[in-house]
């Protein structure tokens, strides 16, 4: 058979089919067709790259235009080889409608979505004025976002809400109480950012359900995951053992080398890997997912753990079965270098971990159609 594309020689990693080996994946009309030796067809040559599914950022903030801290997906996503953002709650139900129909609507990469529970999403996050989407329970919209939640069912995947000193303020943890119901009510699952106490980290995670999410699972002190002795949380254990998902979600506040080192050591490694890219980090700390998968990579997993963690996990996670693997009828694939190149990584407290390598973007193919990575700015 020959095939409209192949991707010739390089590393194919695939977590979902325990697939590591070097090799070629040829694509036909548009789709994962074979992954095997020698196949036939115009060939792209990536030897010494790493052939990936299309990696999949689960925790973006890309209602560009609509929100101060949102970016650019499609730039966002050719810099760094992801086929997938996954928007988690710059958008609620009050202005969804504008988000579905300016951004993910015209997006060349896939934009999926969480569904913030406050009626206007992340109205007011910025460098001069930050107002937390959470402190007004008047904001809680759960039959707006029930609603609007289901009548989208092809990009809403799930449900979000921030608690913590800085998002709920006065209102404590009872915007989890609202969003917990949001999620019942739909059947999705609920992802829950958590910044600086009250609440605790321990009160969060305890009323989370299975397949629920916590982000910035990394994030440092007060709220880390771990005691200062460097033991892992009990509640975070009892959390993790019923089935609740915890994700990395880099962002501007929410990784430390500290934490994540010492939760590593317990044994407590994220679920998925994302970088809560927006427009107050893109430039630094998190830059792009790649650039925190290469953290993941310092901190010791391994690169394919890595990988399975920015594809076969958050695809999991969405509970879609179209996406995070590379079997036959996948549309996607993303292909990565490791260089030899040393890098700095700095953690969001200032701390520079030096690296010898570094994950590097160099093209995707989307719908089996190819796009050259492109440097950002």
């Amino acid at each position: 058979m020959t095939h409209d594309l192949v991707l010739r020689g390089g590393r194919v990693m695939d977590p979902a089919q325990g697939i590591d080996r070097v090799t070629d994946v040829a694509f036909a009309g548009g789709r994962v067709a074979a992954i095997g030796d020698a196949l036939a067809g115009p060939a792209r040559d990536v030897t010494g790259c790493i052939v990936t599914p299309g990696l999949i950022d689960l925790h973006t903030h890309v209602y560009w235009g609509g929100t101060a801290l949102g970016v650019d997906p499609d730039a966002y996503a050719a810099s760094s080889a992801v086929t997938t953002c996954v928007d988690t709650g710059s958008a609620g139900p009050g202005n969804f409608a504008g988000f579905r129909a300016h951004v993910i609507a015209r997006a060349q990469v896939r934009v999926l979505a969480f569904l913030h529970v406050s009626f206007a999403g992340i109205f007011a996050f910025s460098p001069t004025v930050a107002v937390g989407e959470s402190h007004d329970m008047r904001l809680m919209a759960a039959r707006e976002a029930v609603a609007v939640a289901r009548a989208n069912p092809d990009v809403i995947a799930g449900i979000k809400v921030r608690i913590g000193r800085h998002a709920s303020g006065p209102s404590g943890i009872a915007p989890l109480a609202v969003a917990l119901d949001v999620a019942d009510a739909t059947g999705l699952p609920l992802m829950a950012h958590i910044d600086e106490p009250p609440p605790s980290y321990a009160e969060v995670v305890a009323q989370l359900r299975p397949g629920d999410i916590l982000t910035h699972c990394f994030r440092p002190f007060p709220n880390a995951p771990v005691h200062g002795d460097g033991h892992l949380r009990e509640a975070v254990h009892a959390a993790r053992s019923r089935g609740v998902l915890f994700d990395l979600g880099h962002g501007m506040g929410s990784f430390s080398w500290g934490t994540a080192r010492a939760a590593l050591a317990a044994g407590f490694a994220p679920d998925t890997i994302s970088s809560d890219v927006h427009a107050m980090c893109i430039d630094g700390p998190a830059h792009d997912l790649l650039t925190t998968m290469t953290k993941c990579l310092a901190l010791g997993m391994t690169l394919p753990d890595v990988v399975a963690a920015a594809t076969r996990a958050p695809a999991a996670a969405l509970r879609r079965d179209d996406i995070g693997h590379l079997r036959p009828g996948a549309g996607d694939a993303s292909v990565l270098a490791l260089r030899d190149v040393p890098v700095a990584l700095r953690d969001v407290l200032g701390e520079v971990v030096m690296y010898p390598q570094r994950l590097a973007p160099v093209g995707v193919l989307r719908a089996g159609r190819w796009q050259d990575a492109v440097a950002r700015g």
